[in-house]
């Protein structure tokens, strides 16, 4: 497959979209070491221990943003099995398109539709923000609700939600966003859903940033409740989640 990613271009990604994440770790680190060299003797202790775990949390942060997102081979996408046939695709955002590139050279002969479900009022993070200023999405991308997709009943064969359903923060939400999916997609069609999970190895990457994670448990319930089950699941990285949804009503 074609190289179509700058070097480091994940992890550079990582801190243009949340530097100010970084100045205020940078800052901390700054204050902690100046203080070290002020305090009197039996305090340099603390101060000590408070500086290495900040340094250590955001320097994991950092070496994990570069081993998922440049080290690994995730952007070529080999989970995913190469098609040459016309299928009728649906790349999902919530304001960063990321992989409708990756993805056309996955179906060369397919027709791709990108929808995002950005709504500034819900998605107020400052890093959606500077990502869509950065990457402009195609003039061909629809702006969606999560409520509603203008997409006609089962006429999709595949649906992607590559590292965006969890800007969906309410879990009712979620789950009448995940039934608008079921009522597009073709009764033998497959949605592939990637997501880091809340568990200890997010937890040991990203530090509270893990919260802006669901759990396993949360993802099952969302994908049930909306009529799917999960028929396959893999692991990209200890830190990434694949997951492969078919309708229930449904044989693999």
């Amino acid at each position: 497959m074609q190289q179509l990613r700058k070097p480091l271009q994940g992890l550079g990604n990582i801190i243009r979209f949340n530097w100010h994440f970084y100045l205020i770790a940078l800052l901390c680190i700054s204050l902690l070491l100046w203080s070290y060299f002020i305090v009197s003797d039996h305090l340099k202790f603390y101060f000590l221990v408070l500086l290495s775990m900040v340094c250590l949390s955001t320097g994991l942060s950092l070496i994990a943003s570069f081993y998922i997102y440049d080290f690994s081979d995730f952007y070529s996408l080999k989970w995913l099995k190469k098609s040459y046939e016309n299928r009728s695709i649906v790349n999902i955002n919530a304001g960063f398109d990321e992989t409708t590139i990756y993805l056309k050279q996955v179906f060369p002969q397919s027709t791709i539709q990108i929808l995002d479900f950005y709504d500034a009022k819900k998605h107020t993070e400052i890093s959606i923000k500077r990502a869509r200023k950065a990457y402009p999405l195609a003039k061909s991308c629809l702006t969606i609700s999560t409520l509603h997709i203008p997409i006609q009943y089962q006429s999709i064969d595949l649906i992607f939600l590559i590292l965006a359903a969890h800007e969906i923060r309410n879990s009712n939400e979620r789950t009448l966003f995940f039934k608008e999916i079921h009522r597009i997609l073709k009764p033998n069609g497959e949605v592939y859903i990637v997501e880091h999970l809340r568990n200890i190895p997010n937890f040991l990457a990203f530090n509270i940033g893990f919260f802006h994670f669901y759990s396993k448990k949360n993802w099952i319930k969302n994908f049930k409740a909306s009529g799917f089950d999960i028929v396959e699941e893999k692991k990209h990285t200890p830190f990434m989640s694949i997951f492969k949804l078919m309708k229930n009503d449904c044989t693999p």
